[in-house]
Order: C-alpha cells, then sequence, then structure tokens
C-alpha cells in the first residue's frame, strides 16, 4: 500500500519547484513529515524551512524561484531582472533583488543574494508577476529595469546601462513612452534624456 503523504509529496515535486513548510502544510502535509519527503528521494532541504524539488528539473530561472518563495514580496532587479528578459547572455553569479527600504534580505543557503531598497513609490512601480514551476515570481518589466541600470550605474556600471538600454530599444521590449515614465520615476530623467534621445532618434 502506497503511503499518502509519500504520494502526495512526490505529486508536489512533480507541480513545484520550491515549497516553504508552510506549503506543505497549506497543502495537508504536517512539517513533521517532511523529513520523509527528504528521505525517498522527492525534496531537499535548501534553507531554513525551504525545500526543492528532486523530482522537477531545474529550469533557467531556479535560483530566482528560490529566492521568490522565501521572500513573496522581494522584485527581481537589475542584472537579474536583463538576464530574466533575455536583454543579456551573461548570468548573475547574485540574484538581484529589490526591497522596501528597512526591510530584511532574506537568507538562502543555495543562492547569493544581493539586495537593493527602494522607496516605496519606485519600489511598487513597473512590477510583473509570472508564474513560473508553480511559483509566483515577481520582476520588473524591461524599462523599470533599464531605468534601475541607470540609478544604479555606480554599481553595475555605466556601460551595462547603456547596453541594456539600446538591447531593450532595439527589441522593442519597451517604448520611448515606457521608457521615459520609468527614468523619471527612478529620477534619472536628465541622466538618461541625451541617451534615450540618441537611441529612439
Amino acid at each position: 500500500m502506497v503511503d499518502p503523504i509519500a504520494k502526495a509529496g512526490r505529486k508536489l515535486a512533480a507541480e513545484f519547484a520550491v515549497l516553504r513548510t508552510r506549503d506543505f502544510e497549506g497543502k495537508g502535509i504536517p512539517r513533521h513529515c517532511l523529513a520523509d519527503l527528504v528521505a525517498i528521494g522527492a525534496w531537499e532541504k535548501i534553507g531554513r524551512g525551504l525545500y526543492a524539488s528532486i523530482i522537477l528539473p531545474p529550469g533557467p530561472h531556479h535560483s530566482l524561484l528560490e529566492v521568490a518563495r522565501q521572500s513573496p514580496r522581494a522584485v527581481i532587479c537589475l542584472l537579474s531582472a536583463l538576464r530574466f528578459h533575455e536583454l543579456t547572455t551573461e548570468t548573475p553569479s547574485e540574484v538581484w533583488i529589490a526591497l522596501p527600504r528597512n526591510t530584511r534580505a532574506p537568507r538562502v543557503e543555495t543562492v547569493r543574494i544581493k539586495a537593493i531598497r527602494l522607496s516605496e513609490g519606485a519600489f511598487t512601480e513597473g512590477v510583473e508577476e509570472r508564474l513560473i514551476e508553480g511559483v509566483a515570481l515577481r520582476v520588473y518589466s524591461v524599462a523599470k529595469t533599464v531605468a534601475d541600470c541607470f540609478k544604479f550605474r555606480n554599481q553595475i556600471g555605466t556601460n551595462v546601462a547603456l547596453e541594456a538600454l539600446r538591447d531593450a530599444w532595439r527589441s522593442k521590449k519597451a517604448t520611448a513612452d515606457e521608457l521615459w515614465h520609468h527614468a523619471k520615476v527612478c529620477r534619472v530623467a536628465n541622466v538618461m534624456r541625451p541617451y534615450l534621445e540618441a537611441v529612439v532618434r
């Protein structure tokens, strides 16, 4: 006779890339059974209260999903958002996330995290939500990401910001109006204006 908890655990592992302890409990699996799910090879514990599926093959955004599950309010930004939107071929060594001011960054044992803090207005503007491997991933839009790159150019480099702007325009992933709107939101309108005018000319 198949153990119903083990069966349920394997089913979840085929649907979700990453789950928290509370997620299992919400789906009817008590926390004291999680060690058994690890023992049978369905799940792997990757952090405090955080488990990754062994059955579901990891996708290209697996590290982003681990962070999103641990910190649902965090927004993928800057270099990680550029990679997500395929505006760069380089995969950053850290997952870049945005958080509201005075918010602690999450800790995930398998992922290095680089957190930036934004004011409430800049934090909430331009957020897109994607459902990937059963995880709700929050990521900034292309236009917001480009504006953020200019805002944090001292951390990531002005050349990265310029290339992001050019690629976003060439690939038609952002309009001039969207880019200008977010430039104003991020308070980099004066910095971006000459570059934006040169690109859209």
